[in-house]
This record gives structure tokens, C-alpha cells and sequence, in this order.
């Protein structure tokens, strides 16, 4: 039913100009904020305290759903105005986030839960309002190791047991999900990454430069910086994350507790306009669209073609396979990327934990049950008319077979026979 709606949805914006989309928009706008605000969610007016939000983001493809929420006028739906902020790394979107600059943020799941227990930056309360995507990150290999025989990480591994030298692999953020996918690839194949190899912490952006001039040999990020380094033809792809892991959560909402404590009905609104923006990109017709809006240099900064392929699901690994992937990168999939699962959250820590950023086990379930929002956002789901799973736990089996569920958290990070 929901796939019908937006299917009619699609085929009604289809052909519509930018300018044609917004003035319908605004003529919407008043009965739209108008049934918003019958809904009994406060006691007393609902209508947003704070009437214009900056939201950080990266520059990367899955900061769609922030950009068109402002630029297709999904805000001003909701009596908001969105201002989508670039950022330069994962680290000032943590401080902006922790001294208020920022009133929320597309950004990394494992970020927020690094704030959230002090092991990501200073310690402050967060929060994880909704995922915006699933899948559509990649982990890239220079050519150097190409060269040598390297296509995956078996012959990775093989390489670095016959050549011995400083072997060196990029992430985004410490506690940040390409970390934790990186490391989890890489100890797939028995290597190591806190004993056989370096990793450093490089900025999304600036991957494709630091690969060119030799400074790694390989990097995990979120597209179009692995499309990017096959067309610039420095590098090619080794797995992609949703080879890695199927639906995998990767970037969140966030924001800190205390915003969504002085500021409820502006969190509901700004979370209303980006799922809204997430059904809209989620439509195969939209999506051409949207990747010529994000290409701009106020966003992504990248030829629109890099982003588009793969944005697709028209795969190139840059090492002779071509593929159609039924899992790239989803923004809305009937709700179901959007639900911020506890299970998500608590993988993360399992992580944490695995690798020795976290020295004792925490509380999993209570650590997760406090940062991710999932009341607030089943309030706006109803208004918005998005599905609920039916549980915030779900069941997914990773690259190495081993089954993530939830249950037993504790024993799972201490089941992996490499860890730190």
C-alpha cells in the first residue's frame, strides 16, 4: 500500500520543475501544518519552538535527505525552515553538535554513541532520532595493491603476510561506522587492524587526494568518494558495505538530548520533513533529480555522474565487474531504514567494546533504549503515515556468517576470535 501511494505520489512530481514542486508546496503547506497541528502530541500548542534548524551534514550522497528536505520545501510543510550546513569532518559535526551550533546533523551512528559514553569526544547526552540510510558505502583498494594481485581481502591478507611493510587503511571517525566496517572486513580476512595494519582518520572528502598521492593503501567511506576513486582510476573497490552487511544502518538524525528536551515540537517537525524527503528520494524516478542537486558545490561537490551511477544501484568495481546491486543505498524502503532498531544502536557498542574503546561492557539495551527516540519517532511516523516494525530488535547476518540479533550482546563482542 505504502509502495502504491508512492508510486502515484512519484508519477504526480514527475515533469514538475523545482519551482512548480515549491509553489505547490507552500499552497499545501497550510492544511498540511494545519492537520500537524490537531495531533495531540503536547499539552498545549504544538507548533515548533524554534522555527529555523541548522543541520550539519558531510559531503557524501546520504546527506540527501537533509538537502532536499530544504530545497524541495519538506520544511516548510511542517512550519520549519532547514538550513543544511556543511561541514568539514566528522569531528567539527561532533563539536557543533555538543556546543549547540549545530541544532542537529546528518551524521554517523557510532558518532553519537562515542559522545554519548565519552569514548568519541567529551561525554554529553545524545540523541539517535531516525536512520536516513542503509547501505552505499565502500571499502577501496589503491591500484598499487592492484598491481601487486590484490582484488579481496584473502589476497589482501596474503599480500601482507609476503611483503612486510606499514600497511596503511583510512577511516572517518573513530567510533564511526566506517571504523567498525573496516575493522570488521579487514578481521574477516584474519588481519588485524590494531596490530597488522595503521589506520588513520581522514575527512570523506578528502580520501580520493590522500589515496592519489599515496598516503594509503586502502579506505572505507560513504559514496561517491569509492566512485570517485575508480573514475579518477587511482583505486578500485574491494567489497561494498552491503556485501559487508545487508541493510546495514549507517547515517543517523542526531542531535543531543537536551535539544530534544527544549525543543520537542521543532524535533517532530524536523523529523517529519526529512522521512518526508526520504520517500521522495527513494523513488527511482526522483533520483536523477536529487543527484543533480546534491552534485552542486554547495553540497557534494562532485560530477553528477560519479554520484548517479551507483546511486542507482549500477555498480563498477573498477577491477572488471559490472553489476545491477538490489541493495544500494536506501533512504526510506516503507520506513524501514528510518526506525532506529535498538539492535542498530547496540552493535555499535558490541564494537566499541570488540576493539577496546570501550574497556567494560555496558549496559547494552538501557545505552541504546536511552539515545535512540523511538517513541518520538512512532509519534511522527503516525503523522507522516510510515509503518512501525513490530519490534525495535531485527536479526541480520554478516559477512563472516555470524548472526547479530541483539540478545546477548556481552557474549557476541566477546565471541570474535580477533579483537583487540
Amino acid at each position: 500500500m505504502q509502495r502504491k501511494k508512492l508510486a502515484a505520489g512519484n508519477k504526480a512530481a514527475r515533469g514538475l520543475s523545482r519551482r512548480d514542486f515549491l509553489r505547490l508546496g507552500a499552497a499545501g503547506a497550510a492544511a498540511g501544518l494545519a492537520g500537524w497541528r490537531t495531533s495531540a502530541w503536547a499539552a498545549g500548542s504544538d507548533a515548533p519552538e524554534k522555527t529555523e534548524v541548522k543541520i550539519g551534514f558531510i559531503p557524501l550522497t546520504d546527506c540527501a535527505s537533509v538537502v532536499i528536505a530544504s530545497e524541495m520545501g519538506f520544511d516548510k510543510k511542517y512550519g520549519i525552515k532547514i538550513t543544511p550546513s556543511k561541514e568539514a569532518s566528522w569531528a567539527a559535526v561532533r563539536d557543533k553538535l555538543v556546543n549547540g551550533e549545530l541544532d542537529a546533523s546528518h551524521v554517523l551512528y557510532g558518532l553519537i554513541y562515542g559522545v554519548q559514553l565519552g569514548i568519541g569526544g567529551p561525554k554529553k547526552d545524545m540523541a539517535v532520532l531516525m536512520g536516513i540510510n542503509h547501505n552505499g558505502q565502500a571499502i577501496s583498494l589503491s591500484n598499487q595493491l592492484k598491481d601487486k594481485g590484490v582484488t579481496d581481502g584473502a589476497s589482501l591478507k596474503a599480500l601482507i603476510g609476503k611483503e612486510k611493510r606499514e600497511y596503511t587503511f583510512a577511516q572517518t571517525f573513530p567510533t564511526g561506522t566506517h571504523a567498525m566496517e573496516l575493522y570488521y572486513w579487514l578481521a574477516t580476512y584474519g588481519i588485524n587492524p590494531m596490530a597488522d595494519v595503521k589506520t588513520i582518520v581522514v575527512p570523506p572528502p578528502q580520501m580520493v587526494a590522500n589515496m592519489r598521492v599515496g598516503n594509503m593503501d586502502g579506505f572505507c567511506v560513504g559514496e561517491p568518494w569509492g566512485a570517485r576513486a575508480i573514475y579518477d582510476k587511482i583505486g578500485f573497490t574491494a567489497v561494498t558495505t552491503q556485501e559487508l552487511w545487508k541493510d546495514h544502518p549507517e547515517k543517523v538524525l542526531g542531535t543531543s538530548l537536551e535539544f530534544v528536551q527544549k525543543y520537542p515540537n521543532t524535533t517532530r517537525a524536523m523529523m517529519a520533513a526529512v522521512l518526508e524527503a526520504s520517500k521522495f528520494i527513494d523513488a527511482t524516478a526522483n533520483r536523477a533529480k536529487v543527484a543533480q542537486i546534491i552534485a552542486s558545490k554547495s553540497y557534494v561537490n562532485a560530477p553528477e555522474e560519479v554520484i548517479l551511477g551507483r546511486f542507482l544501484g549500477n555498480y563498477d568495481n573498477g577491477n572488471g565487474k559490472t553489476w545491477k546491486d538490489p541493495n544500494y543505498m536506501k533512504f526510506y524502503n516503507d520506513g524501514y531504514v528510518n526506525y532506529p532498531h535498538l539492535s542498530d544502536g547496540m552493535w555499535f557498542l558490541t564494537q566499541h567494546k570488540r576493539w577496546g574503546l570501550l574497556k567494560q561492557d555496558p549496559d547494552y539495551l538501557a545505552v541504546a533504549k536511552q539515545v535512540n527516540q523511538i517513541e518520538l519517532y512512532k509519534q511522527v511516523a503516525a503523522q507522516v503515515k510510515v509503518a512501525v516494525p513490530a519490534s525495535p530488535m531485527r536479526t541480520s547476518k554478516l559477512i563472516d556468517g555470524v548472526v547479530w540479533d541483539g540478545k546477548d550482546p556481552k557474549a557476541y563482542a566477546a565471541g570474535f576470535k580477533i579483537k583487540a
